[in-house]
């Protein structure tokens, strides 16, 4: 496990970076604070990398998908304008493509390839040993291979926060857009760990603060089907819920907009997603993809890029939630920051499986 630690001067570039970029065609989100410093000296501050390549094999949802994959996007970006690495991108257009997207990368000399996503695991288990010299990134997944950095975000947590604020809204019959129903709506891609540790934590924090709440929940079996993501957040809509959380990637977007349309509230993902809805969506739950990119990116630079897995959690501000919207009463967001110590301390045991939840 590496250790990490965040300074004034991280967070600075992190924050001016993500507002310069703010006006690209692919759209960032504010990120969370940075989990760590990337450890270098002065002369790799103001010299050109441009010999150290990094490649990024997205997975099938692609680079629009406004949340895991576009912030892993965003993360190349900041890391090219930081320090002048060259870098690529190949979007996957399916499981299949996985290996020789990876491959293709490799093979070309590439410092860092970098798999964003879980789905990913065998394909970069089998390129990685074929090329024991070149360095990988994945994302969401633990992977063995000194030549193999794995980032697991310990998602359980915001998903605990922003289902405390869900739980907490629900009990506010006065706001605008909660039903009186006590029902919230959850929807992932699939059911996979990174997707349900947000979702075993987001249904303890409803259940923690609203135990007689019901939990809606459903599979999209998709991360790139808007469609379908519109198509079941109606139905829960329907059957009373005001408040939507899908765990998703692209398919969230469907739920997103359907909430929109519905006049009910959202919850984003991954990245702060207001930008889709900025009425409707209440807060986003942070998983600091784009930071842990860069940050591992800034290792291969330094020459300290080492094999094993960096946990990204509240403790390190690898997750988090976005600010709220009005709609959010000052007193709820207070209740909710009052749990983040106690997270952080331990004191309160987060269940990252649906088995050790309820709904």
């Amino acid at each position: 496990m590496n250790k990490m630690s965040k300074t004034a001067a991280a967070l600075s570039s992190v924050i001016a970076l993500t507002t310069l970029l703010a006006g690209c065609s692919t759209t960032p989100s504010a990120a969370p604070v940075a989990p760590k410093a990337v450890p270098q000296n002065a002369a790799a501050m103001h010299t050109s990398h441009a010999k150290i390549k990094v490649g990024l094999v997205t997975d099938t949802g692609g680079l629009n998908d406004h949340s895991f994959n576009h912030l892993a996007f965003v993360g190349l970006q900041m890391a090219e304008k930081k320090w002048g690495v060259t870098g690529s991108v190949v979007q996957s257009a399916s499981a299949a493509a996985y290996v020789p997207n990876l491959t293709a990368y490799a093979s070309q000399g590439y410092n860092l390839v970098i798999a964003v996503g879980y789905l990913m695991q065998d394909a970069v288990q089998k390129v990685a040993k074929q090329y024991p010299h070149t360095k990988f990134l994945i994302i969401d997944d633990q992977v063995p291979g000194s030549n193999i950095d794995s980032a697991i975000f310990e998602t359980q947590q915001c998903g605990y926060l922003v289902g405390l604020m869900a739980g907490l809204m629900n009990t506010q019959k006065h706001v605008h857009g909660i039903n009186g129903r006590n029902t919230v709506g959850v929807i992932g891609g699939t059911q996979i760990p990174p997707v349900e540790s947000y979702i075993a934590g987001f249904i303890a924090g409803v259940h923690h603060v609203d135990p007689k709440a019901k939990v809606l929940l459903n599979w999209a079996n998709s991360y790139s089907d808007p469609a379908s993501g519109t198509e079941l957040a109606n139905q829960q809509i329907s059957d009373g819920a005001d408040i939507v959380f899908p765990v998703a990637g692209g398919t969230g977007n469907g739920v997103i907009s359907a909430a929109a349309q519905k006049g009910v509230y959202a919850i984003g993902v991954d990245a702060n997603q207001n930008y889709l809805a900025p009425k409707t969506v209440m807060t986003s739950a942070l998983k600091a993809v784009d930071v842990a990119t860069e940050t591992v990116i800034g290792t291969v630079v330094s020459g300290h890029f080492k094999g094993g897995t960096t946990y990204f959690d509240l403790k390190n501000h690898g997750v988090g939630y976005a600010p709220v919207i009005k709609a959010v009463p000052a007193s709820i967001v207070k209740e909710v920051n009052s749990y983040i110590p106690k997270i952080e301390s331990g004191k309160i045991k987060i269940p990252a499986l649906l088995t050790q939840s309820t709904h």
